[in-house]
């Protein structure tokens, strides 16, 4: 009876956690629905990359006869098989619940460029991110399609390829375009600094070519002035090989040896000496 009671308290305990979770995230949403909407209108006038549901605008929908508006859930895509396009996943996904907007990441530039220079034209992606009109249908779907089949039937495409599913607690759309348009002023920033070392590496290159075709012609006018030309010569020294380091410690082992034989010896005339003059 005891353990019964001590899980119910449990029980109790957590989905108090669950629905304080919830509330804090109604708040959350209710406070950047505002700027939410502003951006969608943006996005509407310039026709936006990212795959929308009929354009609909980011509000807070009345949930049937309750009164409280759905907070739009986000999930993450850790892997996206290969031919799978944002229509294929929403078709997909679009079962469990009404989904709003789509974002899939494509590939590097370098590894399209191999593809590209090997012959193949497509385009396929990395990871992606799909938002939920209700954030609870977004958990759910989390939770029961995590490492489970794409496919529901062994025909069906995608069948052999996992669901790799997580729910982002707390996430919004914004965050999402924020660090998008962070990874691209890093990679703008990145070509800028290649293309200027690049750069600096061409001028040094031609200043030293422009500097030796002067210096050449120098020394032939000298030569035929009749005037001597002292030829630059290189003062290093060369590496010692693992060779001459070998021989170079076995030296200083028999050298070594040497001297403590002499040692040895001189001691033994010394004590020879002592002995035969006592008698």
């Amino acid at each position: 009876m005891k353990r019964r009671e001590e899980e119910d308290e449990e029980g109790k305990t957590t989905a108090q956690r669950e629905e304080e979770d919830d509330e804090e995230d109604d708040e959350g949403a209710a406070a950047e629905r505002g700027s939410d909407d502003g951006e969608d209108e943006e996005q509407k006038d310039k026709g936006g990359g990212d795959e929308d549901d009929g354009g609909m605008k980011k509000k807070g929908k009345k949930a049937g006869g309750g009164g409280t508006s759905c907070v739009p859930g986000i999930i993450y895509l850790g892997h996206i098989p290969p031919r799978l396009r944002p229509k294929h996943l929403r078709n997909l996904l679009s079962v469990y619940g009404e989904i709003g907007r789509i974002f899939l990441q494509p590939e590097d530039r370098q590894v399209r460029r191999r593809k590209k220079s090997s012959g193949s034209r497509r385009c396929d992606f990395t990871e992606g991110w799909v938002e939920f009109r209700d954030k609870r249908v977004a958990k759910r779907v989390a939770a029961s399609l995590h490492n489970t089949p794409m496919g529901t039937r062994k025909r069906q495409r995608f069948f052999s390829d996992l669901w790799s599913i997580k729910y982002l607690h707390r996430f919004q759309w914004t965050h999402l375009s924020e660090r998008l348009a962070y990874e691209q002023t890093v990679l703008q920033q990145r070509l800028r600094t290649e293309v200027s070392q690049a750069k600096r590496e061409t001028n040094f290159y031609l200043n030293n070519v422009d500097k030796s075709t002067h210096l050449d012609k120098l020394r032939r006018k000298r030569q035929r002035d009749g005037q001597q030309v002292d030829e630059t010569t290189w003062d290093f020294t060369q590496r010692q090989t693992e060779d001459e380091i070998q021989m170079k410690k076995k030296k200083q082992q028999v050298d070594k040896a040497r001297l403590i034989q002499q040692k040895s010896q001189s001691n033994v005339s010394l004590l020879a000496k002592i002995f035969n003059s006592s008698q």
